[in-house]
């Protein structure tokens, strides 16, 4: 039988929000003799069947990273069958999330996607703005290091003197609650320029499952995980328990 949720003292902390590095669509493909484009396939329909039961098991927040600046530099028919997914699929695929009260954020420079799929992307984000409560973070041509050269510049920009907090907020996931669990797929076991600020206490999860094997089981596990594990903040196991 399908599980659901994390049992019993898990589900008491459960991640407000949880964000994945969607690793090995790919080497996925090519273990199977297909082309890497029918991998990014396969993940994007994973992507969708995750964060549905995502937000069925209670997290309000999910941030998934589909596209880095680094990955830019791939050869133009891959990006080009990538940038095609989106146009065929994601506004479909957007609006059967968001419409379970969802609000889209689309995180990275819009300028570096094609003019067509920007727009599609923005509309999307437009589409959903009207929902709260729950979120959904897509990183798009997005990096971490440009996020925060992107965030230093408006500061500058404004006269303003930066704190943590005031940061937090010029970044593209500002007022919303940091990442409790970044999970990655695909064996690799690195950050890759995701999150590198917000993520700064956040649990990681690797799996050495490539992300379209990766199932609704795998991710309860990674739930569970993390309600075993015991988040210090710096500070000593007694002064948790106090």
């Amino acid at each position: 039988m399908k599980k659901n949720k994390p049992d019993g003292a898990e589900l008491s902390r459960l991640p407000r929000h949880v964000a994945v590095i969607m690793d090995g669509n790919g080497r996925w493909a090519k273990k199977r003799l297909m082309p890497r484009s029918f991998g990014h396939r396969q993940g994007m329909n994973r992507m969708i069947g995750l964060l549905e039961h995502a937000y069925d098991v209670g997290i309000p927040y999910v941030t998934v990273y589909a596209l880095s600046t680094e990955n830019l530099q791939r050869p133009k028919e891959e990006l080009e069958g990538l940038f095609d997914l989106i146009r065929r699929h994601f506004a479909e695929y957007m609006k059967r999330i968001c419409e379970r009260g969802v609000r889209l954020r689309v995180l990275g420079d819009p300028s570096l996607l094609p003019a067509d799929v920007g727009e599609i992307v923005a509309r999307a984000e437009r589409d959903s703005a009207q929902y709260t409560g729950k979120g959904l973070n897509v990183a798009l041509a997005y990096g971490s290091r440009a996020e925060l050269v992107r965030a230093a510049n408006i500061a500058v920009a404004r006269g303003q003197m930066l704190t943590e907090e005031s940061l937090s907020d010029l970044l593209y996931t500002g007022g919303q609650p940091d990442p409790d669990l970044v999970i990655r797929t695909g064996k690799e076991k690195r950050v890759s320029n995701f999150l590198l600020y917000q993520a700064a206490y956040a649990e990681y999860y690797f799996s050495d499952k490539m992300f379209p094997e990766f199932s609704d089981e795998d991710f309860d596990e990674a739930i569970a995980e993390y309600g075993r594990r015991r988040r210090r903040f710096g500070k000593t196991d007694e002064q948790i328990s106090d």
